[in-house]
């Protein structure tokens, strides 16, 4: 096992990582930019190192300086979190050159999973099923002007690297397939640095599923039931939860079979999610992409099952062989997580940085709350919007909501506008409820009408 271990990020997940560290007798060492300058999670760490200034380029995007705070630091791994470096497969090859372990995937496996086009041929090899659509990427105008008549509108047009929606158009007749190919290639170009884009039949009403896996490095590998991440604005992930209502238990097993399928395929190990598209009319499934790095939403699989996948990368990196079987693998009841962002919901979720001059966190049965902001932190404006998730846990998905709801009502974040009111408001429509929503319900049905609502 690891004496001492960097963690490359920071915030909420470099706090998540932190408290496994302490918890496991491991040493850690956190890095800042100077905009995270004076932040009270880094007391938390035995020692932090800043390395730039707050552009991410300049610090949690900078590569030479993070491999030489883990030099100063005498580590012998790092944890790269979510986001940032945590797919970049030069970093992780770079990490391990080296004489660090990189706590995460291979840098051949970042690299096939990181590339949608590569990570479908990987998935047609293992039997997986896909979303029609091209082979690979179309670089040519008239090409995919004409596989788009072949394939059908509604298509998708995805950028072959990265994620968030960014180069990513639905087109749905063929008079507007041009301009949005050539606006799409322009934003992958200037998101990722590669243009590459490729087609796909887009599916109307779908649900988002995706799979939590665990794979040690000696073949061994564990899917940990399922999470639905259909409550999405513009392709970002706003609620999460477990198990998926709507999907039927044979179902749900294949899926997870999928998964786990697709993962031996490329000999992955450590943390990693599949994410799958599934049609409720037709129970259909369909994947979509591999996240190679834990994921925002961990914590609803952590309270489902019992997990703790942060120690879990940890001990396989570290060479340890999983202990558990699929069978010991449980669900128990049903999570909820809610992201609370610096934004506000009534002027279109513009961003609202700035310091939090009063917190006030709930509690009680099955209420979590994880953040690294305290009263008097200023969010700074260089990085994502996120403060803070809050999670529920109980026996059923109603009183899951029931126990939201009140948690919500308790959490006070004062001096920044939030998406808690949003939340809130989310907690008690009917259609969310019900359970029966897709991934653009949310910026269709419920946002129209979300200034004229009022809490009950």
């Amino acid at each position: 096992m690891f004496n001492r271990i960097l963690i490359a990020n920071r915030g909420e997940i470099a706090l998540r990582v932190i408290r496994a560290c302490r918890e496991m007798g491991i040493e850690s060492v956190a890095v800042y930019s100077e905009a995270d300058r004076g932040a009270a999670y880094l007391a938390l760490a035995d020692r932090s190192i800043c390395i730039g200034g707050a552009p991410s380029a300049e610090s949690y995007l900078n590569i030479p300086r993070i491999i030489a705070a883990a030099e100063v630091a005498d580590v012998q791994a790092i944890h790269p979190g979510y986001g940032f470096l945590s797919e970049n497969p030069e970093f992780a090859e770079i990490c391990r050159s080296c004489g660090f372990e990189f706590i995460g995937p291979s840098h051949d496996s970042i690299r096939r999973m990181g590339l949608k086009t590569e990570a479908k041929i990987v998935a047609t090899k293992a039997k997986v099923p896909c979303v029609p659509g091209s082979d690979g990427p179309v670089d040519d105008e008239a090409e995919a002007q004409s596989l788009a008549k072949k394939i059908g509108f509604p298509v998708l047009i995805k950028a072959a690297a990265g994620g968030g929606g960014k180069g990513m158009r639905v087109v749905r007749d063929e008079a507007g397939f041009l301009t949005a190919y050539r606006t799409a290639k322009a934003e992958a170009e200037a998101s990722f640095r590669n243009s590459s884009v490729y087609l796909e039949r887009y599916l109307d009403n779908p649900r988002h599923i995706e799979v939590q896996l665990l794979a040690d490095q000696h073949g061994h590998v564990l899917h940990c039931w399922e999470r639905d991440c259909t409550v999405q604005r513009r392709h970002q992930k706003l609620v999460e939860e477990s198990p998926s209502p709507v999907v039927p238990e044979n179902v749900r097993l294949k899926i997870c079979e999928s998964a786990v399928r697709l993962a031996k395929t490329v000999n992955y190990h450590n943390a990693g999610t599949c994410e799958f598209l599934y049609d409720p009319k037709t129970q259909e499934f369909f994947f979509i992409e591999v996240n190679a790095r834990i994921q925002v939403e961990h914590p609803v699989t952590e309270l489902v099952t019992g997990l703790d996948l942060i120690k879990w990368q940890i001990r396989i990196a570290a060479g340890e062989k999983l202990t558990l079987k699929q069978s010991d693998i449980k669900r128990n009841g049903h999570a909820i997580e809610c992201r609370i962002n610096c934004e506000d919901p009534n002027e279109n979720f513009r961003p609202s940085p700035g310091v939090i001059s009063n917190m006030v966190v709930p509690g009680g049965p099955g209420v979590r709350w994880d953040s690294h902001t305290v009263p008097g932190y200023r969010v700074p404006t260089n990085y994502d919007s996120m403060v803070g998730k809050l999670l529920v846990h109980a026996d059923t998905r109603d009183e899951a909501i029931s126990r939201m709801s009140r948690a919500l009502r308790e959490l006070r974040l004062e001096g920044i506008a939030t998406t808690i009111p949003f939340h809130q408001i989310l907690m008690e429509d009917e259609a969310f409820r019900s359970g029966h929503f897709d991934t653009t319900w949310l910026e269709r049905e419920f946002m129209p009408t979300f200034k004229d609502r009022r809490l009950k």
